[in-house]
């Protein structure tokens, strides 16, 4: 009979685990939490303490029972949830729900599922860390706060079953913002200039860049400007100036962090950060191996260090050595600077045998679980080699008064990118022409090529993009990042087209009324705070009811204030002059979970629905019928013909009525600007009031 209990988070890591401890163990499974704050309230009371009510999930009570029968039996018991705070709070609750006050209990964590992993853990048991339970307590708290007390005020202002959320508000207020800064964007006219330079003996022209004149560095915003330029240039006589040689090293790339790993999955996969965090839940848990039995592939994969064991460090080296040459291996350990936030509680994500090759492992694993495994695998193995270098060569090139510049760069040393490159690395391709160049070498113009161009809006936030600024900013923590972004897009808060994250007007609809409500739930700096006072309880140095109790009262308010303004301001059905066509009334505007429709008042005898159009006033330049509020298929907003499909008419900026008195096109809103939606023609105009 097995005289030791070990409980565990999922199912799937039972049997690897039990498979390494042989038959005086019995493992089991709490299948993630067993205790919660009831759904059905706030579950804490403010005026006694701020004391959380915990009762059994429904559904969990079954596996409580066995557990409890289980402990009757075992001399010890090990839980051995996840190594987070998350984990040490599922820990704490089992041992509250199974009442193990009068057993031997110890906690023990492991970074990876493997056998000397798990017996190391089990020689080094120690007690609960009330510290990370504190810290998981008051985020669940904080989040609850903010969750329970201003969704149904959403739901009140915008008519439907909304929800708001600590880290999920924020994260939408910054799309928001992005969404404006490029609306308000005005392309600014640069050019540029190409000089193809012929070299005797060679049939490729070399290409040089202008740069400016000998004195300083010259952009050209205008034709008129690059008119200027290219008649100076037009007797001018091309010669070599100076020509430098030297050497450009590029670090290895860092091992995945979750943060970073999420970015590379969604950037070069073409991942969800959900689909991501699945993918690696599975490689770590454990895959079925042809020859090996059940093999947790990689190490944890909530983590936001870079460290990396100095078992993992020796295994690497000895690896890399005997597979691409000693010269390959890196001598020191990088690691990137510790902040204040990062948690260093466990590694870096890495293969945890780097042996099990991509290619080893490859029919054991689906489609893309090979692909993720493969980029962990190759990201973690480069981070073990040496730099690349590469042979630089820079020349300056003068005509006249007017100076051209050459680089090139030539891969001298693969290093780390024998095994890893990303979209940034340069393949280093040898310029022979730049090779046998000289100060004496005759060039000779063949052609002056200029160009003009548009400096661009910033870019929409991209699943990738918005994690890093979410880490950057201090909001969130590697867990939170993939349930925030899927939360925001469940609501419809934002929409998803070809990776980029668009705001849909529901969405604007609930950013703009939390600025105005609860500007500082919406308030970066203050989340990073909130953030940061959260970690502290993670350390210690802060009582996590303090952090909890500062945040309420201010909150209460908040929301008190907003129901009296609310039932002041709420919001009666808009009529409009369309009629139903079932029952002859005047229909009205409605919000659904994709924005406003147009709904017959008679529901529910008459349940027709249109969809609803705004118009803004303002005639197509096409067809001259009037310009509409749409939106895509995904929910994305923009502006086009109401006759559409018969006339094509369409915008992302909102037009004016104002038409353009340089070329007569349409002009565009954007922030106090009118542009012309003509790039050619450029004409921008201040307007005290929008039209």
């Amino acid at each position: 009979m097995a005289k030791y209990l070990v409980i565990v988070e999922s199912p799937a890591k039972v049997k690897t685990i039990k498979k390494f401890l042989g038959a005086n163990y019995e493992v089991l499974a709490s299948n993630g939490h067993v205790r919660d704050m009831p759904k059905s309230q706030l579950g804490f009371d403010a005026a006694n303490g701020y004391e959380p009510k915990y009762i059994t999930i429904r559904g969990k009570g079954d596996i409580l029972a066995k557990l409890r029968k289980e402990v009757k039996k075992a001399e010890k018991v090990y839980l051995a949830t996840d190594p987070d705070r998350e984990g040490e709070a599922i820990s704490w609750h089992l041992y509250i729900a199974l009442k193990l006050e009068d057993k031997k209990v110890y906690r023990i964590t492991f970074n990876e599922i493997t056998k000397n992993a798990v017996k190391e853990s089990l020689k080094n048991p120690r007690e609960i860390d009330m510290s990370l339970v504190d810290a998981q307590q008051a985020r669940r708290m904080l989040d609850r706060m903010v969750g329970y007390r201003i969704s149904p005020l959403l739901w009140a202002k915008i008519k439907r079953g909304l929800s708001a959320g600590r880290v999920q508000s924020v994260a939408l207020r910054i799309i928001c913002d992005r969404e404006e800064e490029i609306n308000a964007f005005i392309p600014e006219e640069y050019w540029t200039l190409d000089a193809a330079l012929g070299i005797k003996g060679e049939k490729k022209p070399l290409t040089a860049k202008y740069y400016g004149t000998t004195d300083k560095k010259k952009d050209i915003s205008s034709k008129e400007e690059m008119d200027k330029v290219l008649k100076e240039l037009k007797n001018a006589e091309f010669k070599v100036a100076d020509i430098k040689k030297g050497e450009r090293v590029k670090k290895a790339p860092l091992a995945f962090t979750t943060s970073t790993l999420q970015q590379e999955a969604s950037k070069t996969l073409n991942f969800s950060t959900q689909k991501t965090m699945r993918l690696a839940q599975q490689l770590y848990e454990g895959i079925e191996l042809k020859g090996q039995g059940t093999v947790g592939l990689i190490t944890y994969l909530r983590t936001d260090s870079t460290r990396i064991s100095d078992e993992a460090v020796e295994s690497s080296k000895k690896y890399i050595t005997s597979t691409y040459g000693a010269q390959y291996a890196a001598v020191e350990v990088r690691e990137k600077k510790k902040e204040q936030k990062i948690q260093d509680a466990h590694e870096a994500i890495r293969p945890t045998d780097i042996s099990n090759t991509p290619a080893a492992v490859k029919d054991s694993l689906s489609r893309d679980q090979f692909r993720l495994y493969q980029l962990i695998w190759k990201r973690f193995t480069a981070s073990r080699m040496t730099s690349a270098k590469y042979e630089t060569t820079s020349i300056k090139i003068e005509a006249g008064k007017h100076r051209f510049t050459v680089a090139a760069s030539k891969l001298a040393f693969d290093g780390f990118m024998s095994v890893y490159k990303d979209d940034d690395d340069e393949n280093g391709e040898p310029n022979k022409v730049v090779k046998d160049i000289t100060k004496d070498t005759k060039l000779t113009l063949e052609e002056l090529e200029p160009k003009q161009h548009f400096t661009q809006p910033p870019a929409h936030y991209t699943e990738a993009s918005l994690v890093r600024a979410l880490e950057e900013l201090g909001i969130g923590r590697p867990s939170t990042y993939a349930p925030t972004i899927t939360t925001i897009l469940a609501r419809r808060y934002v929409v998803k087209e070809d990776k980029n994250l668009y705001v849909s007007e529901l969405g604007e609809v609930v950013n703009n009324m939390m600025k105005d409500a609860f500007p500082s739930i919406v308030d970066v700096n203050f989340t990073a705070n909130l953030e940061a006072l959260l970690d502290k309880v993670e350390e210690g140095t802060i009582d996590w009811k303090t952090v909890v109790s500062n945040f309420y009262p201010d909150l209460d308010e908040a929301v008190k204030n907003a129901e009296k303004e609310l039932e002041e301001v709420k919001i009666a059905d808009e009529v409009t002059d369309v009629k139903c066509d079932l029952c002859g009334k005047n229909m009205v505007i409605k919000y659904g979970p994709h924005g406003k429709f147009l709904a017959c008042p008679g529901f529910p005898e008459c349940r027709n629905t249109k969809p609803y159009y705004e118009k803004i006033g303002v005639p197509c330049p096409k067809c001259g019928k009037e310009i509409v509020v749409r939106k895509t298929k995904k929910g994305r907003k923009y502006y086009g013909c109401e006759a559409i499909p018969d006339c094509d008419f369409m915008v992302w900026q909102r037009p004016s009525k104002e038409k353009c008195e340089k070329c007569g096109g349409i002009m565009l809103i954007k922030g106090n600007k009118l542009v012309c939606a003509n790039e050619q023609c450029g004409n921008v105009k201040t307007v005290n009031s929008q039209n």
